[in-house]
């Protein structure tokens, strides 16, 4: 039982952290009209492990960036692990979860099966895992 409740408060705490590590980088992001104009297509959309994804063949520059905003939230996820003692693809699985949560109508996430969705206004289908 001490194990279940241990486990379950640092899936808890991961979860935090990696919301709040998130929260910059989108932010930042969405300054960004090539961003704001890739989601809004479909052609990018959120995965369950904490990266954006190709939901088709990207050009060049949303190939470009997809991959540094990826970069980018590598190097958080790797500091904000190293801080709550989880590795980082916990943490990345963890930010995944919450990124889904945060899709808008309209916009692509990565369902379990590995399918590509769009959002309606029900609430995206998760993994089992996510907090």
């Amino acid at each position: 039982m001490f194990e279940f409740i241990r486990k379950n408060k640092a899936t808890a705490v991961v979860g935090g952290l990696a919301l709040t590590a998130i929260l910059a980088t989108p932010v930042l992001a969405q300054r960004d009209p090539a961003y704001a104009a890739a989601r809004a297509s479909g052609a990018i959309g959120e995965k369950p492990d904490g990266y954006l994804g190709y939901v088709s063949s990207p050009s060049a520059s949303t190939k470009a960036l997809v991959e540094d905003l990826n970069i980018k939230r590598k190097a958080a996820y790797t500091r904000k692990a190293q801080e709550t003692n989880s590795t980082v693809e916990q943490f990345a699985f963890t930010s995944g979860c919450n990124l889904i949560m945060r899709t808008v109508a309209g916009e692509k996430y990565q369902s379990p099966d590995g399918s590509w969705q769009t959002r309606s206004s029900a609430a995206p289908a998760r993994d089992t895992r996510c907090p």
